[in-house]
């Protein structure tokens, strides 16, 4: 098993500091503190919020929030995965928040050097989302060293698919349902099939959950719930659309919630509520509103976004996470194509519709549809050249046996089982050896 070594002793030390001394040199180089007397308008933020540094702090908090509680709990379902659903979550947005701040400011660069205000620390928190969102569509079955080469490339084409959208299309997407929420699905779609493993074609003993993790997936959604509204009018343009974004995405998360719960009933035999189901359908309409969430649609364009949101998320894990696995080869762990992909499309669809029916002062519907393919093609292309380069044996991958299972690389207490006192992994095989 050479070729397939889990060892990371001296890979994740030698990646991590190489990277991490690489982006010091960089921000040495490069980035200082936002002075205040930009003579440029930043990527995605707003004029408004200028003269006060730090009028968007508590929003960036609330990202910051979803990006290493929500995201991470979320997908702590898996019954012998958390250590690395929360831990490795962490791994990679301070990674991803660090890269995301270069990768992004490069193109606004001013008399060559990056500013860094409240604005563009929660865009680098917006990058890292990419990245976390992809993360669960390979989650289990990738290790560390492999994570941290995903991030660094795909937050590098998400940068510059971004920089087409916003930039040179000139497209409107507050929420970023294309930019981040469907191309971060689809690029981990795509990864994923790169790193297909037919040996897991008929599932596996640990891709599954017990009820405490169930639980502790949930503490991910309520937060993620919570905040939403924050994530989706941080960097709208004027005071008057943050606070329609944040209205939007109130009444679209409530009706998804509502229509995510029906349909979960309707769809499981006997009627019971599946906790897949609400643990990530109940998002959807935060996802799919995300677009339009700063055009005047009204609460009621909303609430039919969440239901519609919400109906296709739960659908979608019903009937087609299977097909895509059976069928297309697409090990989808977290089923991130119901939460992020589909609503990620519907939310563009929406943009498409609100722009066409001028909800939206100098956004066309026709740049809106582009934008949408444009996110789209650079999240499959990318994905599947980044799983390539995943797939080099090198890179300490689990095999199939050990896959979703957190003793491959972490020290994992166990119970003994005559005096139920925890032991770590080592020290509970060391005790079976003295004996």
């Amino acid at each position: 098993m050479p070729a397939y070594s889990t060892n990371m002793r001296l890979k994740l030390p030698i990646l991590a500091l190489i990277v991490q001394v690489l982006i010091i040199v960089l921000y040495g180089l490069f980035v200082v503190y936002d002075d205040g007397k930009s003579d440029h308008k930043d990527n995605h933020t707003s004029e408004s919020h200028d003269s006060q540094p730090l009028a968007l702090y508590p929003m960036f908090q609330d990202v910051h929030v979803m990006i290493f509680i929500g995201f991470g709990f979320l997908m702590t379902f898996l019954k012998r995965y958390g250590f690395s659903s929360v831990g490795i979550n962490l791994l990679l947005a301070a990674l991803g928040l660090q890269w995301g701040l270069l990768m992004q400011n490069f193109w606004h660069m001013s008399d060559g050097i990056i500013k860094v205000s409240i604005n563009r620390m929660i865009n680098a928190d917006f990058s890292t989302a990419t990245v976390l969102i992809s993360f669960g569509a390979v989650l289990g079955k990738t290790s560390p060293v492999q994570l941290l080469i995903m991030t660094l490339l795909e937050i590098t084409i998400f940068s510059l698919n971004e920089h087409v959208v916003v930039e040179k299309l000139e497209a409107s997407d507050v929420g970023a349902s294309m930019t981040i929420h469907a191309f971060g699905a689809y690029f981990g779609l795509s990864v994923a099939r790169m790193l297909y493993r037919p040996g897991l074609r008929n599932g596996h003993d640990n891709d599954g959950s017990v009820y405490h993790s169930d639980l502790f997936a949930m503490i991910g959604t309520v937060f993620l719930w919570m905040f939403w509204p924050s994530f989706n009018s941080a960097i709208a343009e004027t005071k008057q659309e943050q606070l329609m974004a944040v209205t939007n995405t109130y009444f679209s998360l409530a009706a998804c919630a509502l229509a995510a719960y029906a349909t979960s009933s309707l769809v499981e035999e006997k009627g019971r509520l599946d906790m897949v189901h609400i643990q990530n359908a109940t998002l959807a309409g935060g996802v799919a509103v995300g677009t339009c969430a700063d055009m005047s649609i009204g609460p009621f364009g909303a609430m039919v976004i969440g239901v519609i949101a919400g109906i296709i998320s739960t659908v979608g894990f019903k009937f087609l996470t299977p097909v895509f696995a059976s069928k297309l080869g697409i090990q989808d762990t977290c089923g991130v194509h119901n939460l992020h992909g589909m609503p990620g499309i519907l939310g563009g669809l929406a943009g498409i519709v609100a722009t066409a029916l001028g909800r939206k002062h100098n956004a066309s519907p026709d740049k809106q549809a582009a934008a949408l393919a444009c996110s789209l093609g650079f999240a499959l292309v990318g994905g599947a050249i980044t799983g390539l380069v995943m797939k080099l044996p090198f890179w300490g991958q689990p095999p199939d046996q050990n896959c979703f299972d957190d003793s491959v690389y972490w020290e994992v207490p166990e119970e003994d089982e005559e005096n139920g006192e925890s032991l770590t992994h080592a020290d509970h095989s060391k005790s079976k050896t003295e004996a």
